[in-house]
């Protein structure tokens, strides 16, 4: 089981002195060539099942409200995928535990669409996190174009 990283792009942040507040989207790009490989990350394998495909990082103090994943053009057929969390120091939190699943468990990530997040839990980050998304049940052998969109209120470090 391999992780593939991703090379990371800047995102915008809104807020600031702003009377509107902290709430904020972070936008993460996931695309796959003909052979199945990330685009634009540090691996030229296909991804296979059981991956973790490290999209990005989730800044310390964001609060984690919800999550998106757009599907434009799926990945093969029956790859399944999670979304969730990892802490980017490599050391867990007992107090917000990392969650491959956070967001989304098992979702389809082969058919054009819009994936939800389907668990009940609402925390904030005490330090910063790596958003992942672990596939399964297949390799991916072809190109897709999916977005991941995550929501939540930059709370600011602890």
């Amino acid at each position: 089981m391999a992780t593939i990283k991703k090379k990371q792009s800047r995102y915008g942040q809104y807020g600031g002195f702003s009377p509107y507040g902290n709430v904020t989207a972070l936008i993460f790009a996931l695309a796959t060539n003909s052979t199945g490989a990330v685009v634009d990350s540090d691996t030229t394998a296909p991804v296979a099942s059981g991956d973790v495909i490290d999209l990005g990082e989730l800044p310390e103090g964001m609060r984690l409200d919800d999550a998106q994943i757009l599907i434009k053009t799926g990945m093969t057929a029956t790859v399944k995928g999670s979304l969730g969390f990892k802490y980017t120091d490599g050391i867990n939190s007992t107090a917000v535990p990392e969650d491959a699943a956070y967001f989304i468990n098992a979702g389809d990530i082969a058919t054009a669409g819009r994936l939800r997040a389907n668990t009940g839990k609402l925390v904030t980050l005490p330090k910063p996190a790596r958003l992942i998304l672990t596939t399964s049940t297949a390799a991916n052998d072809k190109a897709s174009d999916i977005q991941v969109i995550v929501s939540g209120e930059l709370t600011g470090p602890r």
